[in-house]
């Protein structure tokens, strides 16, 4: 495929830690591409080289033709003081389009991001509403190739299926850099790791995210072997090296220089094995026998005049892994910090175990001072913690966590936002709890991170209350989702998948009965000029109209009855794709009314003019 963006060869460095050595990345029309890579490993270095923000020391870039790059950075960067619409028209001050063009992009990016009102201010929409106006106002620049920074922050659930979506009919090439292993399954065709722990610097897997993890793990399993081969080899070489003097006389150079050869290697790849290392994130439960850790008994909340919720009844046990769904504003950390006790219900009962043990992840990270050291957040009593009963010197402490010792004495503003997340981890485990209150946990883990964490809750003994909008940590670690809408409703669910099914056939029959209703109505008084009489294309697309309909109903019913499929609902990639499929049929479903609506019009009114 053609070939519209390479950089060869880059060299960049910090200080006198090199982040790229020889590194190249080669775009193809319409590519795919999902970048990803441990905290720290150069993804957003990468995207800001390629786009021009940031310079290497060495490399050789090209741009095939007038091909256009727009940028997406992780940080929103919206005047505060403009509006939705002045937003997108200012995107296109410096493009190359006529206005009579521009007006139409603008009004096409209007609808893309949904947006009910055009002159609502920056500064009062929520952080997903203005991470979709950076994303629609990327888009309207009509670029060639897009590389988006973590697009997926701050959107919700529905938030990030619409990006998907509009990443899967697109047009035009783009790079991704995300640590949303569902997003990337469903969007990439080819995912690329950056890491040292590769011979390249770069591991790259044609195909989805899934495909990827299963052929990057056989290929570091067969590096830790090469490892083990290439250390035999070298005890055997050595040992021969070490014979006396007799012996020395009679070697033959080439088995000295093939002995340098494999000490090389062998450095070379235990430098890259060591590279692999993950965080060792355990929370430390009190393994309380108590059955009934936290109820909630038709609990009620309401906000600045908004009901969020009502009438929600929960018991929290040991082994209960409750996830909470809803859109940005629903109610989700309201709930959470009612259950955590900061906050009183306006309506209903709660009833806790004695002496009951909460922890409490904080997504805003609003207890960590900026200016406090590493040394200090992890260990603020002195040199060491206390961690199931053992004293553990804050180094070691550290180093489980992937901090090196020199990192200890560095203020936490200097700090990536993983580093900080893996901060308040470690809080959280060295405090013994029944209950775990987890909001957002995985903001800004890198997916290594993220793994080791989606396991430990899932081995957690106690009760688990998780917030987030990673589709697949909610799907692996939990075993309910209480969803809530954000207008009073609410509805508990097996998993996310059934939440989305559900709340998808809800959309559709609401949608089919206002298609019902507009349906019936005859368009009259219109300023149309119509012809004379129908021509036989259309007199024949109108009496077959009621046909096309009848099947396309059909199909969209057979595929709402396959949402009750467990196979299928259990099965986030195949859940997607129902998903995607469902919304094609109600679309054409759409498109076929409103097409038989403007023929009967024409009917209609070629009727009366006879009579």
């Amino acid at each position: 495929m053609t070939l519209i963006f390479s950089y060869k060869s880059i060299y960049k460095s910090y200080g006198d830690q090199p982040v790229f050595e020889d590194f190249s990345i080669n775009i193809r029309k319409k590519e795919r591409l999902g970048i990803v890579g441990s905290n720290g490993s150069g993804k957003s270095t990468l995207l800001r080289i390629m786009v021009g923000k940031s310079s290497p020391e060495k490399g050789e870039k090209f741009l095939k033709g007038a091909s256009k790059l727009a940028y997406l950075a992780q940080e929103d960067d919206l005047d505060p003081e403009k509006t939705i619409l002045l937003t997108l028209a200012d995107s296109l001050a410096q493009e190359n389009f006529n206005d009579q063009e521009r007006h139409r992009i603008i009004r096409q990016m209007i609808g893309t991001g949904g947006f009910m009102d055009e002159n609502a201010l920056c500064s009062s929409l929520s952080g997903g509403w203005k991470k979709r106006l950076a994303i629609t106002k990327t888009l309207a620049k009509k670029p060639d190739l897009i590389l988006l920074d973590e697009p997926t922050n701050h959107l919700d659930i529905s938030g990030i299926i619409w990006l998907e979506k509009i990443l899967q009919n697109a047009g035009f090439a783009f790079v991704i850099v995300s640590h949303d292993r569902c997003f990337l399954e469903n969007t990439c065709s080819r995912i690329m790791e950056i890491g040292r722990c590769y011979p390249k610097g770069y591991f790259l897997v044609e195909g989805g995210y899934k495909k990827f993890e299963k052929i990057r793990l056989n290929f570091l399993e067969s590096q830790v072997k090469q490892e083990n081969i290439l250390t035999n080899k070298m005890k055997r070489e050595t040992k021969w090296l070490r014979q006396g003097a007799k012996a020395r006389s009679t070697k033959a150079r080439f088995r000295i220089e093939k002995a340098d050869r494999i000490r090389l290697e062998l450095a070379a790849i235990r430098t890259r094995n060591r590279q692999t290392y993950t965080p060792e994130i355990n929370f430390n439960s009190s393994f309380r026998k108590t059955k009934k850790l936290l109820t909630c008994i038709d609990i009620g909340k309401s906000l600045n005049n908004k009901k969020l919720f009502e009438n929600i009844t929960l018991k929290l046990m040991p082994g209960t892994r409750l996830g909470l769904m809803g859109e940005n504003g629903s109610g989700k950390t309201s709930l959470m910090k009612i259950l955590e006790g900061k906050l009183m219900p306006d309506s209903g009962i709660i009833k806790k175990a004695d002496q009951l043990k909460i922890a409490v992840f904080d997504q805003t990270k609003a207890g960590l001072d900026p200016d406090m050291t590493l040394k200090e957040a992890l260990s603020p009593e002195g040199d060491s913690v206390i961690y199931r009963g053992d004293s553990i010197h804050v180094v070691s402490w550290a180093k489980k966590f992937l901090f090196t010792p020199d990192q200890l004495t560095l203020p936490l503003k200097r700090l990536s936002g993983g580093e900080r997340t893996k901060i308040l981890i470690a809080e959280l485990m060295i405090r013994p709890a029944d209950v775990l209150l987890l909001d957002e946990p995985t903001n800004d883990l890198d997916i290594p991170s993220l793994e080791i964490l989606e396991q430990s809750l899932m081995d957690f003994p106690g009760a688990i209350v998780l917030v987030s909008h990673d589709r697949q940590l909610l799907s692996n670690v939990t075993n309910s989702v209480l969803f809530l809408d954000g207008r009073g409703g609410s509805g508990i669910f097996a998993d996310y998948n059934q939440c989305l099914n559900i709340k998808q056939k809800k959309s559709i029959e609401k949608k089919k009965e206002k298609k019902s209703i507009t349906r019936k109505k005859i368009i009259k008084n219109t300023k149309k000029t119509f012809p004379a009489k129908l021509s036989y294309k259309d007199k024949f697309e109108l009496e077959h109209m009621e046909e096309k309909i009848l099947s396309a109903e059909e199909t969209a019913e057979e595929l709402m009855e396959k949402t009750k499929d467990k196979t299928i609902i259990s099965d986030p990639e195949k859940s997607v794709k129902l998903y995607n499929l469902i919304h094609e049929s109600q679309e054409k479903i759409e498109k076929l009314y409103k097409r038989w609506e403007e023929l009967e019009a024409l009917q209609t009114e070629i009727d009366h003019r006879e009579k």
